[in-house]
């Protein structure tokens, strides 16, 4: 009997679409669910890839069929599932069978079981791109021990997203929860580019007035310029559909009220932890809450109105803001990574982390080869300030204070554009205002400051001993 190269367990929807990723390149894959039916049901509808699937009945049966040393990839629900699995697998494997997590963890689940002393190697691997990403080519994000990814490398990068130049979109990002770590940030920066996206197609309904046909033709348009991405294609694509019970436009008929599976609250948090600021992705997970908050809303409108007027804005300048607004966007996703890498002694690698997300992932984007080239100079530095993303700026900034202040004042709601609007003029201010911040805590609390002329006088004279 053929062995497997490899193992996974959970066949849902992501699940199943990388198992049959993994058998299309080559690879015999073993799997197991815990629906005995689920399995068989893959397995008989795997069509010609179903010779290299091999369809199991128990974990014991699972770990038969995979050649040693072992690895098994976990497709089941962040959380507990997977220390519950961890545990039913761990009295039939050895110390050099490896299990790997590529659901959505929370990296320090990650971190914590990475450091257990488990009776099995681990790793965790964030894996980016829904269910079309997973069957055809996702990007992959390894965290754990560098031998480890080492040894599954072939098949990753086998199974993985290719760049326009070819390279594979998977790669080692650091040690234990680096993988998951740098996947959160990926779904935070996701969260923030789709509201970017939201509020630009809410302005142009309610602010120009255009019909969802239109707005979808003005996304296709922007598609082949600076915004080519993955995100701006398919919300041309679902601006232009019909429903097909009533006709109307597909987005006419949708309530809006956005879900969320966590990913960007943790990014948020996180952020937090790290005093990375990130306002654009933090507005992005405030306004999926408010979304869901309908009758509050409701209540809202049949008090204050929420009539927004029309707008003197051209397509152009919405284009021009969007722009903007996704360069301030992935500058704070890439500076918290970089804050990440000091805080927790992660050999992160920047612009090798820009290149995975080239394909394969949602927030893949034609940028991103311009930002791995800019943070390939430099990744300590801020990408406002690299020479290409500053020269964007300079020519989109104006744009984008148009809209943000003439949505503004027209009542549109702009969270994340004018939250990147904010970030930004703070980053380009030399003397800001926390001066007054600061001589607050020290009238308050004693706290002190420093001094512009360096003097050793750390108080004001508003009580406290100088």
């Amino acid at each position: 009997m053929t062995q497997a190269t490899i193992g996974l367990i959970g066949l849902g929807t992501m699940g199943a679409a990388l198992a049959l990723n993994i058998a299309e390149k080559g690879f015999p894959v073993a799997v197991w669910n815990r629906t005995t039916a689920v399995t068989r049901r893959f397995h008989a509808e795997a069509g010609a890839l179903a010779d290299r699937v091999i369809p199991t009945e128990s974990l014991v049966e699972l770990v038969a069929a995979i050649a040693p040393p072992r690895a098994i990839i976990l497709m089941v629900p962040a959380g507990p599932a997977v220390d519950d699995q961890i545990a039913a697998l761990a009295p039939l494997l050895g110390p050099e069978d490896l299990v790997i997590d590529a659901g959505n963890a929370n990296f320090h689940d990650t971190d914590r079981r990475a450091s257990a002393g488990l009776p099995m190697r681990f790793l965790g691997m964030g894996v980016s791109g829904g269910e079309e990403g997973a069957r055809h080519g996702p990007a992959i994000m390894g965290g754990g021990a560098r031998a480890d990814w080492d040894r599954i490398a072939p098949v990753m990068q086998a199974i993985a997203a290719r760049a326009e130049d070819g390279t594979p979109c998977a790669t080692w990002m650091g040690e234990a929860g680096a993988g998951h770590f740098v996947k959160t940030v990926h779904n935070g920066i996701e969260y923030a580019d789709m509201q970017m996206i939201a509020e630009v197609y809410g302005l142009m309904r309610d602010g120009l007035g255009l019909p969802a046909a239109a707005i979808g033709e003005t996304f296709a348009g922007w598609n082949q310029g600076a915004l080519k991405s993955y995100l701006v294609e398919i919300s041309a694509a679902v601006a232009a559909a019909a429903d097909p019970l009533t006709g109307a436009p597909m987005l006419d008929v949708i309530l809006d009220a956005a879900g969320q599976k966590g990913t960007g609250r943790w990014t948020a948090i996180e952020a937090q932890h790290l005093a990375a600021p990130i306002p654009v992705i933090e507005a992005a997970v405030m306004a999926r809450n408010v979304s869901a908050r309908i009758a509050e809303r409701q209540a809202g409108e049949a008090r204050f109105g929420a009539t927004p007027q029309p707008l003197d804005l051209t397509p152009d300048q919405l284009e021009q803001a969007l722009i903007a607004g996704k360069i301030l966007c992935y500058a704070q996703g890439f500076a918290m990574i970089e804050a990440a890498g000091r805080a927790f002694g992660w050999q992160l690698d920047l612009p090798g982390i820009a290149r995975v997300w080239r394909a394969g992932c949602i927030i893949r984007s034609a940028m991103l080869n311009d930002m791995a080239t800019a943070l390939a100079e430099d990744p300590s530095r801020n990408l406002v300030l690299a020479p290409f993303f500053a020269e964007k700026l300079e020519i989109a900034m104006p744009a984008l204070r148009a809209v943000v202040a003439r949505g503004i004042t027209a009542g549109h709601a702009l969270p994340a554009l004018a939250s990147g609007l904010g970030w930004f003029d703070m980053m380009r201010t030399g003397r800001g205002t926390a001066n007054m911040i600061q001589a607050q805590r020290d009238f308050f609390g004693a706290h002190g400051f420093d001094r512009l002329d360096g003097r050793d006088s750390h108080h004001g004279p508003w009580g406290a001993k100088a």
